[in-house]
């Protein structure tokens, strides 16, 4: 079945796509980290008359159609309810991404000094190729609380005069036995450790350096080494999303592996207006391993924040909830391998998504004999492919790599366990899972106009 590529397509709206580009770029500049993408977003929904659900319960009045009513799990994880014509019990329509992204974590205890230079102690996070995190420019992004309660933003390495951080890397010339080492090997998860500081505090004898350091995050920063016990800083590459290409075709940046369907899923409910069905936007944490704890999409906010919901609409019953979320569509929205043309031993060619083509479906994931995978069913799909045409949508689908090459799980299982309709439906991607992920503009607009389609139905 041939498609054709949107850049090819007469009635493909390039100027909006580009426009679109740069709201998307500094979406993913300005929020490297799922506290970011949280606390951002719900700045702009209060900007746009969103209420807490909280408040919501507060008043105990029940919601007016079109409004937007947003709940956070503990600032990491954050849903978006906009409100529909119909009955609640009539069913959601749900957009499911998630906002954590491949990282290094620095430990509780991480400052030490080897031969008079700082260090600082990580534990990678998700799944990643160690040594692509060597000799590239990093950043700090995350919280530390204090004891008195407060809590501090901390982000280091991103303004034009701020210092950046990085792991070094063996020189070629000595190289020969690392060189030797399978790709897996090559640089072992203890030594991701990362150089901070190299002037030692005059006056020290031992670990001067060390001391110098804590000097300058308790004036600059407000903390001190033992506050690193309850931080959560998280290090990601420095520096901003950029046009990639000659033609700006594309875009260059971190983690768009899952904000670039975070971001496409919450303009969609934000711009589309007056739905019949409730819609719902859901941006998980803990997807990058395994989707636990009370963030993850395995938690009970979900269904505790429907459940309120229902409760203030004077519906609820449990069995009331199990009966709207079998009720409910839903696509989980998250990237696919996109087919590189230097990588071709890996794809099967007539299942592979393409830059360029459109947003994905992926009817299963898993590994191997579709382990681990929700697959979805037909009638669905047909569903799905009656309201991308009634939206002149262009889409394709995929699978993630040839049989018995690997694999890959979302949270569709996840919300496919309550009973919902739910299929993978996201933007292929180049480079997953590296510091710098690559997508095409023309698929993260479509993509944007593929979710308010399935909103409409």
């Amino acid at each position: 079945m041939k498609r054709e590529m949107l850049w090819k397509q007469e009635g493909f709206d390039k100027a909006a796509c580009m426009d679109f580009a740069e709201g998307y770029k500094k979406f993913i500049s300005d929020n490297k980290t799922e506290r970011e993408a949280v606390a951002g977003v719900i700045e702009e929904l209060k900007n746009h008359g969103a209420a807490s659900l909280d408040e919501v319960l507060e008043k105990g009045v029940k919601p007016e159609p079109n409004q937007l009513i947003y709940a956070d799990m503990m600032k990491k994880s954050l849903m978006i309810f906009r409100m529909g014509s119909a009955p609640l019990t009539d069913g959601l329509r749900i957009l499911g991404a998630h906002v954590d992204s491949p990282r290094l974590d620095i430990k509780q205890n991480p400052l030490y000094e080897d031969h008079e230079m700082a260090y600082l102690d990580t534990h990678y996070y998700g799944g990643i190729k160690k040594y692509q995190w060597l000799t590239i420019p990093l950043a700090i992004h995350g919280v530390v609380a204090k004891k008195d309660g407060s809590v501090l933003n901390i982000v280091i390495g991103e303004d034009a005069s701020d210092p950046v951080l990085g792991i070094t890397d063996l020189l070629p010339h000595l190289g020969a036995k690392q060189m030797g080492k399978k790709a897996n090997e090559f640089v072992p998860g203890e030594a991701l450790n990362v150089l901070i500081a190299g002037i030692p505090k005059a006056g020290e004898e031992k670990e001067a350096v060390k001391a110098a350091v804590l000097d300058i995050i308790k004036d600059k920063y407000d903390f001190e080494e033992e506050d690193f016990l309850s931080a959560e800083l998280e290090v990601v590459p420095a520096g901003p999303a950029r046009d990639f290409g000659l033609d700006r075709s594309m875009i260059l940046g971190y983690g768009q592996d899952d904000r670039v369907c975070a971001y496409t899923s919450y303009r969609a409910i934000l711009d589309e207006e007056h739905p019949v069905l409730t819609t719902a936007c859901l941006f998980a944490d803990k997807e990058e391993i395994g989707s636990v704890g009370a963030t993850g999409m395995t938690g009970t906010y979900f269904e505790d924040a429907v459940r309120e919901l229902m409760e203030v609409c004077g519906c609820y019953s449990e069995s009331g909830l199990h009966r709207l979320l079998k009720k409910s569509k839903v696509l989980s929205s998250d990237v696919s391998a996109g087919f590189d043309p230097l990588f071709p031993e890996v794809m099967e060619s007539k299942n592979s998504c393409y830059l360029g083509y459109g947003p994905v479906f992926n009817k299963f994931t898993g590994a191997r004999g579709k382990s681990g995978s929700n697959d979805a069913n037909a009638e669905y799909i047909a569903f799905l492919r009656a309201a991308m045409e009634k939206g002149c949508v262009s889409f394709q689908t995929a699978e993630l790599g040839k049989v018995d090459e690997g694999g890959g799980g979302t949270i569709a299982y996840i919300l496919a366990e309550l009973g919902c309709e739910v299929i993978d439906f996201g933007v292929a991607v180049l480079s997953m899972h590296a510091p710098h992920e690559v997508t095409s503009k023309a698929d993260v607009y479509e993509a944007y106009r593929a979710y308010r389609a399935f909103i409409v139905g």
